[in-house]
């Protein structure tokens, strides 16, 4: 292959391409010159996975890009009809954020059961003051998002003890890990069970507002809640009233509906919520493997192989293979 045009919609900092050069030409844009530069382009990195340039962006004809790569697990900020419909390859970042994000998750949880904001504020008052604080081992979480984060997050939960259901978009049986993937019209049963409710579910239509005040209602008084995936798949005032009234003990997001998240938003002051800035799966050295997984992937393309994390545009995330 010729060398190919890379367009990197990004922010600083800048991704490192060093094994691209001889191979590409690199070339950066940001949400005022995207448009200009898309028809000239081979492949477009979204180095900027927050951004919402290419959706507008996007040419409903003419040339455009043959792959796309977010730097992001999910999609939802690129996706557009006109990508939908064409035939541009879309490749994601999966297998980079799973680990980290179930080991944030583990962090929150153990945090809720053993009352570690508690004992921070009695230190900072200088009370000594003993509780009882929860087991975790023994008590049962529902897992909403049944792809790589979901599982490494339920997978992580089982190894401190906990029993775990883990519910996708269909029901599968026979899963080595889980035993049944249960289907996401069982989702609403399942919650009055449930003593950790873990959102990592992808941002779809089916999923937009999943998390609202019928489904806050459903679960089990005193449950905890742990939103991972995507702001808009909670209704934040939902939330916030369930926290509250005391139906619900506890919650952390990490993400939310408007990032950064406005500081007048009630979310702030919500009684026993743990407010974090889209961080679960920011690890050291986290650009590094983004930046290797898209050369990776590049190597593929330019030896004209099948291409790794090839994400199905019309379901919004990679199948489970």
């Amino acid at each position: 292959m010729s060398e190919s045009t890379v367009l990197v919609l990004g922010s600083d900092p800048p991704p490192k391409l060093d094994r691209l050069t001889g191979r590409a030409r690199v070339v950066h844009a940001d949400a005022a010159t995207l448009a200009d530069r898309l028809p000239t382009a081979d492949v477009l990195l979204a180095w900027d996975f927050t951004s919402d340039a290419i959706r507008d962006a996007w040419p409903a004809q003419g040339p455009r890009p043959g792959w796309v790569h977010t730097a992001s697990a999910g999609v939802d900020r690129l996706l557009c009809p006109a990508l939908v419909a064409d035939d541009t390859l879309v490749t994601n970042a999966r297998g980079v954020f799973e680990q980290p994000i179930a080991e944030y998750v583990a962090g929150l949880v153990l945090a809720m059961a053993k009352d570690f904001h508690g004992s921070w504020e009695w230190q900072r008052q200088r009370r000594w003051r003993h509780r009882d604080t929860r087991r975790l081992a023994g008590t049962h979480a529902v897992v909403v998002g049944s792809g790589p984060i979901g599982r490494a997050v339920g997978t992580t939960l089982k190894a401190l003890g906990v029993s775990v259901d883990l519910v996708g978009r269909r029901e599968r049986t026979g899963d080595p890990q889980f035993g049944t993937v249960r289907a996401s019209e069982a989702l609403r049963p399942l919650l009055g069970g449930a003593d950790w409710v873990v959102c990592a579910a992808p941002l779809t239509e089916a999923t937009r507002g999943l998390f609202g005040p019928e489904t806050f209602a459903a679960m089990r008084p005193g449950a905890h809640f742990v939103n991972v995936g995507r702001g808009p798949l909670v209704d934040e005032d939902a939330l916030v009233e369930a926290l509250r009234s005391g139906h619900l003990a506890a919650a952390a997001l990490d993400v939310f509906q408007q990032e950064p998240l406005p500081s007048g938003s009630p979310l702030w002051d919500a009684p026993g919520l743990i407010v974090s800035p889209h961080m679960s799966g920011d690890t050291l050295g986290w650009r590094d493997a983004l930046a290797e997984q898209f050369a990776d992937n590049f190597d593929r393309w330019a030896a004209g192989e099948p291409l790794e994390n090839v994400v199905d545009k019309r379901l919004g995330y990679v199948p489970v293979r």
